[in-house]
């Protein structure tokens, strides 16, 4: 591998856009805009587009059964780094495939490279976002993303170190954190991973023991940081009141301390929106194992047997499934932590 390969990207890497497949147009726009309170832009019959903020597009939808998260677009700091993640991934044997215009038009993105991700997501880098001039209509009065990005991603795993290792040889993630859970009865450790000062990009949930993936989605759920506290109570108030499915009530994070609460989303995965988390000091952080998620709250709402059950069930199945996690990028010199 080149010297420029080797070369670390950390800092240059922010979570941009994320593609979610679904034929639920209706109930995602509502949800988006009504609930959440995001600029929605309707491109075409097949094509919805939400902001938050003057990027054109963070959430791109675009009909089609999956309904889960398809892709996860990474903006890149600078050409340099664009490169050397590039390099990097082509030395390690994985096909690197150039978007078209058409593909980096409706990202509202420049010069778009995508190549295999963990659990079928596939992963986009791209360079310039596409700055839009038509005033946001949300009834949010903002979101976070700027140096850290949008927010995160969460994946339930059978095979952490292996996408802490993807992600650690993509884009020289550090681990921040852990948590240790338990969640009617099953154990579970959940690893932090960030890319530049948010506290994590990426959260990565494993269960201890039987190597299972109780959750149906490839993403266990994604994260927005409101601006306002208000922001936050009144998107909660406002999912309630237009009969989305609450997930989680409003809690405090322990490792983060981030405020924020839990919806379902149409397509089935969960949608948190936070408020404050903690940034991160490179020259003083030291990693630490935290003992249960949350300081307090955040406690599961109207759950019913039928639902664990249905958890259960996709455990079950998820033993006979491979997980993809991309070897020629998962490395395997990460300490389990």
């Amino acid at each position: 591998m080149t010297a420029t390969a080797d070369a670390s990207v950390f800092g240059a890497v922010h979570l941009g856009y994320l593609v979610i497949e679904t034929d639920r147009f209706a109930d995602w726009r509502r949800f988006g805009t009504d609930a959440i309170g995001m600029h929605h832009d309707a491109l075409s019959r097949d094509l919805m587009r939400f902001r938050l903020d003057d990027q054109e597009c963070r959430f791109l939808l675009r009909r089609g059964p999956a309904e889960d998260v398809v892709a996860t677009g990474w903006h890149i700091d600078d050409h340099t780094s664009f490169e050397r993640i590039e390099t990097r991934i082509r030395a390690h044997g994985v096909p690197v495939v150039q978007g078209s215009a058409e593909e980096a038009a409706l990202r509202g993105v420049e010069r778009l490279l995508r190549f295999p991700g963990p659990k079928g997501i596939t992963q986009e880098i791209y360079t310039t976002p596409r700055l839009s001039t038509e005033p946001l209509r949300m009834l949010a009065s903002g979101f976070v993303t700027g140096d850290s990005g949008m927010g995160h991603v969460a994946i339930t795993s059978t095979k952490p170190a292996q996408l802490r290792g993807y992600f650690d040889t993509v884009f020289d993630a550090r681990l921040t954190d852990c948590i240790d859970e338990t969640i009617s009865g099953v154990k579970l450790k959940i690893r932090f991973l960030r890319v530049n000062e948010r506290h994590h990009s990426i959260a990565v949930a494993a269960t201890q023991g039987l190597p299972i993936d109780p959750i149906r989605t490839r993403v266990q759920h994604l994260n927005i940081q409101a601006a306002t506290l208000d922001d936050v109570a009144q998107s909660y108030r406002r999912v309630h009141e237009l009969g989305f499915d609450m997930a989680l009530s409003v809690g405090q994070h322990t490792n983060d301390k981030e405020l924020s609460y839990y919806a379902r989303t149409p397509s089935g995965f969960e949608w948190e929106v936070g408020w404050n988390p903690l940034v991160i000091d490179e020259d003083t952080w030291e990693p630490t194992t935290h003992q249960g998620i949350s300081v307090w709250g955040h406690l599961p709402v109207g759950r019913t047997i039928l639902d664990k059950l249905a958890q259960f069930r996709a455990g079950a199945r998820s033993l006979t499934r491979t997980e993809d996690t991309v070897p020629a990028l998962s490395g395997t010199g990460i300490p389990d932590a």
